[in-house]
């Protein structure tokens, strides 16, 4: 498996929401939930409709670790899954659906739609579904949210493993004994 960072820039982000949601809806559902989730990919694909339609919250449970996991959906989640409700005209079934209709796309086509989206913003770095992931807890690290509650919410074993986790290097935290300078 092909080690994936996550995606940086804003721009980037934005650059790729728009590219989805000229593409197909239902792959620009699956790129903001994912960045705003930060799910594994397993348990954003196992998501039906009535799972996040006129929901506050998602609550499930995680199936890498059986922990059950429930947490608010943002103004921005809500947002895209009332257009993806109004475009699509669904409101049951799996969100992510396959062609077939009755099952979620696999893994593999979420890598895809991910990997091609990120080319065509011209992102060089590897991207895959894991990405949204990192993504997630990176851009929550550079708000200045706690790494120790980055650490909780993606189930982590230590404040370590997030940071290695989401990219920062030992040279960026470095940085900050240099700039300092109290």
């Amino acid at each position: 498996m092909e080690f994936v960072e996550p995606i940086r820039n804003k721009k980037q982000i934005d650059a790729m929401k728009k590219y989805l949601r000229g593409q197909n809806i239902r792959d620009y559902l699956l790129l903001v939930l994912g960045i705003n989730s930060g799910l594994r990919i397993s348990d954003l694909l196992k998501l039906n409709i009535e799972d996040v339609h006129q929901q506050e919250r998602i609550s499930i449970r995680e199936q890498k670790t059986g922990k059950r996991k429930d947490f608010p959906l943002s103004e921005i989640c809500k947002k895209a899954i009332h257009e993806f409700v109004k475009v699509t005209g669904r409101v049951s079934g799996v969100l992510f659906a396959s062609r077939k209709g009755n099952k979620s796309i696999s893994r593999v086509q979420a890598y895809r739609i991910l990997n091609e989206a990120a080319k065509q913003v011209g992102i060089e770095e590897a991207i895959g579904v894991h990405s949204t992931r990192k993504t997630f807890a990176y851009h929550a690290y550079q708000s200045g949210v706690d790494i120790t509650r980055i650490q909780k919410l993606l189930n982590h074993s230590s404040p370590s493993v997030t940071l290695a986790y989401i990219g920062i290097t030992k040279m960026e935290l470095d940085e900050i004994y240099i700039s300092l300078n109290l």
